[in-house]
């Protein structure tokens, strides 16, 4: 046990503490000073330090650990997509379209004629008009599909019956999907003789007629009509996300690409204006988390000659403590995401065929020559690199395009990474070791389609989905996110999902021998993490000269049936040294 000699300002005794250290050390109670962890021992110890102004915290058997870090979260957009800025309209909060309507019908009776309503989060598979399921809890299916199998999809009718004045913008659960009314086509110019973007979908019914559904790139039709998010609309989402990850224990996160490219992502919360006002809220110490960047220099598409130019304007924010918020990178799309943007795969799958979003040529050899110069100015701008890749086949040209950087251009510890990282190869794997370069997977995403997944990717490749066990035992630093708004950022569910690697839909299990411990899985969401961020000597562990961020579980996780997990909540959030959530039990 190490501690000061001056009283601290709060211990936590009596608990499970699990520190996250090299050793997966667990101790009984820890004391705070400050924003530090100042000792961290058992009960009796630590509550021989505690002085007249010490708050106290009997944790009766609770598990306390390092705050979570979510290492791709879209905060700003997970915030813009809730209320007060937007309806909730997800499961399970909503399990049939007759809800939606219920919903939107509410928000048009209180918004002023003509103003906006926005949504966010429904999804085909999970309502029983569209699963054909009474309950809505039917397994999912592909965002952007015309037809779900026993039912029906939603349609703009759905929406003109409760909204006829009011444009209606609802986006689904994965952001491929959004769901329109007339009046919101109208405002858009979105007719039958529209044409369809490349690499979009306009739905349309037997007579040609747009349905209000518009895939991938034509959602932008609608998007673009949107009123732009103002200041206030920004930091209202940053807030409004930042008091659910306090809920959640969080206390990190990674914002994966803000910047001009975001200019059409999560409808433009993801543009500069969103890095400024981060800024602007670390400098007056309104943040309440610590938030590193990945600079999006470019949109989902992307050229040298567009890196060249994003790199050369880049817009980093200064005079900010970079324990608060730090741009540490640079995010590139190597390719997209199953279903609807296509995933560059060695085999066809049933949701597409070969694409690669990030590179224009049409043969695969053009493709990797133009990724290879991207990563290769971005490695030499010394910038790290979170790359999004999907397929297997653009894995391995992502990983030969970052060990050729380095090997041409030697950086000290690039800590260069794969974003989602869903079907990487044993070279793959064995190339990332080498380099120290990380993997960043989504287990929960996982655990919410993978039967989906089966019917598009085969039984084989939907069980290997996201090796967890694979990676850490190459040697990678392995670390976990939630991806939100695409899921819910509760981090016991991933955990939970590495433990078992079930499904949501049937339970049913999906690759057992991809399946950790408990002691990989919370290092996914803490000490890599912090690993990540480059800060792996100041946060991530619950050791003393840490920042004191800590997340207090209601309950035992070392006892608990994984299965429960996800349903714990988190009784208490220490975010610098400060409690800044805590239940009556606490």
């Amino acid at each position: 046990m190490a501690h000061s000699d001056a009283n601290p300002d709060l211990v936590l005794l009596n608990g499970e503490v699990l520190t996250a250290d090299a050793e997966f050390s667990v101790a009984q109670a820890l004391a705070v000073t400050g924003g530090t962890i100042t000792a961290v021992g058992g009960t009796e110890e630590i509550r021989a330090l505690a002085g007249p102004r010490t708050q106290v915290v009997d944790l009766r058997g609770r598990t306390a650990l390092p705050g979570i870090n979510d290492s791709h979260l879209h905060g700003c957009a997970f915030g813009a997509t809730r209320p007060p800025l937007a309806l909730d309209v997800g499961f399970p909060a909503v399990r049939s379209i007759a809800e939606i309507q219920a919903s939107v019908k509410e928000a048009a009776s209180r918004i002023p004629e003509g103003e906006w309503i926005r949504g966010n989060g429904w999804d085909p598979g999970y309502l029983s008009e569209c699963s054909g399921s009474p309950r809505g809890d039917a397994p999912p299916r592909p965002p952007g599909a015309s037809r779900v199998e026993g039912g029906r999809m939603p349609d703009r009718a759905d929406l003109d019956a409760v909204s006829p004045a009011h444009p209606v913008y609802l986006q689904d659960f994965s952001g491929h999907l959004t769901w329109a009314n007339s009046r919101a086509l109208e405002l858009a110019g979105v007719t039958r003789d529209t044409p369809t973007p490349e690499g979009g979908v306009i739905h349309k019914d037997a007579t040609g007629n747009p349905t209000g559904l518009l895939a991938e790139g034509a959602q932008a039709l609608v998007q673009g009509s949107l009123p732009a998010y103002t200041r206030d609309d920004l930091v209202r989402a940053i807030r409004a996300n930042i008091a659910v990850l306090h809920r959640e224990g969080i206390t990190s996160y990674t914002e994966p690409g803000l910047g001009p490219g975001g200019k059409s992502l999560f409808a433009g919360t993801c543009d500069q204006p969103t890095l400024d006002t981060y800024a602007e809220l670390a400098r007056s110490g309104d943040l309440g988390a610590r938030v590193s960047v990945l600079l999006l220099l470019t949109g989902m598409g992307g050229s040298v000659d567009e890196i060249t130019a994003g790199l050369a304007a880049a817009q980093v924010p200064a005079d900010v403590d970079p324990r608060l918020l730090r741009v540490i990178g640079v995010k590139l799309f190597a390719d997209g995401t199953p279903p609807n943007k296509t995933a560059w795969m060695r085999d066809e799958y049933s949701g597409g065929g070969f694409g690669c979003l990030c590179v224009h040529g049409a043969t695969d050899a053009m493709r990797a020559t133009e990724l290879n110069e991207m990563v290769r100015l971005a490695h030499i701008a010394g910038h790290q690199l979170g790359i999004h890749v999907t397929g297997d086949r653009s894995l391995d040209a992502v990983v030969d395009a970052l060990e050729a950087a380095q090997v041409a251009h030697p950086r000290d510890d690039p800590r260069h990474y794969v974003i989602h990282a869903d079907l990487p190869g044993a070279q793959s794997l064995r190339k990332l070791a080498e380099h120290r370069f990380g993997a960043n997977m989504n287990p929960a995403i996982k655990w919410t389609i993978v039967d989906m997944l089966e019917e598009m990717l085969g039984p084989e490749r939907a069980a290997y989905q996201y090796p967890v066990r694979s990676a850490i035992e190459a040697g990678i630093p392995v670390t976990a996110s939630s991806d939100a708004p695409v899921t819910y950022p509760n981090w016991r569910q991933g955990i939970t999902a590495m433990l078992l690697r079930e499904s949501k839909a049937s339970g049913r299990v999906f690759g057992p021998e991809e399946r950790v411990g408990l002691p990989d899985a919370v290092r996914a969401y803490t000490s890599n993490a912090a690993w990540q961020d480059f800060a792996e000597d100041w946060k991530g562990t619950l050791e003393p000269g840490r920042a004191a961020d800590v997340a207090v579980l209601d309950g035992t996780i070392t006892s608990l049936d994984p299965h429960d997990l996800p349903d714990v909540p988190v009784a208490m959030t220490v975010f610098d040294g400060r409690v800044v959530h805590s239940t009556e039990g606490l």
